[in-house]
This record gives C-alpha cells, sequence and structure tokens, in this order.
C-alpha cells in the first residue's frame, strides 16, 4: 500500500496527537540527542559536525531536549515542530529552563505551518518522520526548509527489526519485510486510544529522498557495542538482537 492508502490522514493524525499527548514521554529515553535510537549516538557517529552559527529545525521535537543538545552546541537558532500540544508545552518549558530560546510550531509534519523556506542549515529528525502519513511529500516540504547544500539528517526504527522477534534465543521472522499496510496498536492495556503507524522499507525512505532531491551522504544501522556494553544491557533481548541485526537507521542526506 502506499502512503495513506486505506488509512484517513485525520484519523491518524488524532489517534498519534493523543499518544503524545498522554503516553509519548514515557518512551522518549533513547531518542533524545545524543542518542539516535536504540545503542546509535551522535557522539560515536559525528553526523552533525560543528554546529555553531547554524540554523537548525526539528521535525519532532518532543520534550526540547534534542533542541537543547543543539543549542548547549552553540547552533543560532532553533526551532521545532510537533503534532502535540503538550510537547510543545513541555519544549517550551524545558528550553526556558535551560536559558535557550527557540521557535516551536504546533502542527502535522505533512503540513504548511509558516516555517521559512530555504533558510536552515539543518533539519533533523529523531525518531519522528515514520509517523508521517505522506512520505515523499514530508521530505519535499524539509527539502524546501533547507538552504542549497543544506543537510538532513533522520533516525528511525530499522524495517527489519520489526519483522524479527528473539525466540528461545533464535532469531524469527514474524511479519514480512515488504508489507508496509498501516496498522494500529493499543497504547495501553486499558485499550485507551491507538498508535497507528506504517512499517517502510528502506527503500521507500531512499527512493522518496532521491524524489525530493536529496542525495545521501551516509547511512547508519550499526549499533555501537560500548552503548550496549555501559548500560549494563548486554544480556537483555534486545541487546542479543542488537547483535544480529539494527534496530535503528540513521540517514544524512544534502540536499542538492
Amino acid at each position: 500500500m502506499g502512503d495513506g492508502a486505506g488509512m484517513d490522514k485525520n484519523t491518524v493524525h488524532k489517534t498519534n496527537r493523543f499518544y503524545w499527548n498522554t503516553k509519548g514521554n514515557d518512551h522518549l529515553g533513547a531518542i533524545v540527542l545524543p542518542l539516535y535510537g536504540a545503542f546509535v549516538s551522535e557522539e560515536k557517529c559525528q553526523l552533525f559536525g560543528d554546529v555553531s552559527g547554524k540554523k537548525m529545525l526539528e521535525i519532532g521535537c518532543g520534550n526540547g531536549q534534542s533542541l537543547q543538545y543543539q543549542g548547549e552546541r552553540k547552533a543560532a537558532e532553533l526551532w521545532g515542530m510537533d503534532i502535540s500540544e503538550k510537547q510543545i508545552e513541555k519544549a517550551t518549558q524545558h528550553l526556558t529552563s535551560c536559558d535557550l530560546s527557540a521557535r516551536l510550531i504546533c502542527s502535522p509534519m505533512e503540513e504548511e505551518c509558516g516555517i521559512p523556506e530555504d533558510y536552515f542549515d539543518f533539519v533533523y529528525s529523531i525518531y519522528a518522520i515514520g509517523w508521517t502519513t505522506d512520505l515523499e511529500g514530508t521530505f519535499c516540504r524539509i527539502a524546501s526548509y533547507l538552504k542549497k547544500d543544506g543537510v538532513f539528517i533522520f533516525s528511525w526504527s530499522h524495517p527489519i527489526h520489526k519483522c524479527v522477534a528473539l525466540e528461545n534465543n533464535s532469531l524469527v521472522f514474524n511479519k514480512s519485510y515488504f508489507d508496509e499496510s498501516w496498522y494500529s496498536v493499543p497504547l495501553d492495556l486499558s485499550g485507551e486510544g491507538l498508535l497507528t503507524l506504517s512499517d517502510r522499507k528502506l527503500s521507500t525512505f531512499v527512493n522518496a529522498l532521491a524524489k525530493a532531491g536529496f542525495v545521501i551522504e551516509q547511512m547508519v544501522e550499526q549499533p555501537d557495542d560500548e552503548l550496549m556494553l555501559s548500560r549494563d544491557e548486554d544480556t537483555s533481548d534486545f541487546a542479543k538482537k542488537a547483535k544480529m541485526l539494527p534496530l535503528t537507521f540513521v540517514i544524512k542526506a544534502r540536499k542538492r
């Protein structure tokens, strides 16, 4: 299925906004910079380099911790966008407490929301891009925000991770890698509300980037062994799985 096929975009936005307004903060620990996701760190990858004096926009800014990371590295301007009013509120409070100023906008990433075009040196997103109901449209919009030769960096759950489960110390395929259909999962055991998403193939991301005029400069999918050891998680099922297949991927692309 293509993006949004058989799925109402507004319904997706509504259910996912509810999630981030209520439960979202419970899951932000490993997906704020310098962490890109499970066992992948900017401190090891060095995808951004020196950001001092640069204009930065974060798509899916959450509670503002990744913007804080950039602000402490002397970025000149901090902008953030998020679908959740509650997350924007949290980010505003957090950045104010850190003596950092940022322009924060509450909007779905697919929609026009007053962000300036041809303006930013970096647009980045930590575990948020995959929520889009229109991947190609979102990538085109992000390209419009960037200056020529500007950089787009994003991370998301590696699609193979969603297809494989660890059972009795063996990896077992439990889902087709090629299945991109939308599905909903309960937020919690009470069944209050749903979270709606699609597991896209890596080629879907790569082709959408190319169509939007990006050139991929680097891709990271290797977990950091030191991070696994330092967190005392080396014996967990999660870490065992990470030793055999990627859980997170990060792409650095440049606007042509």
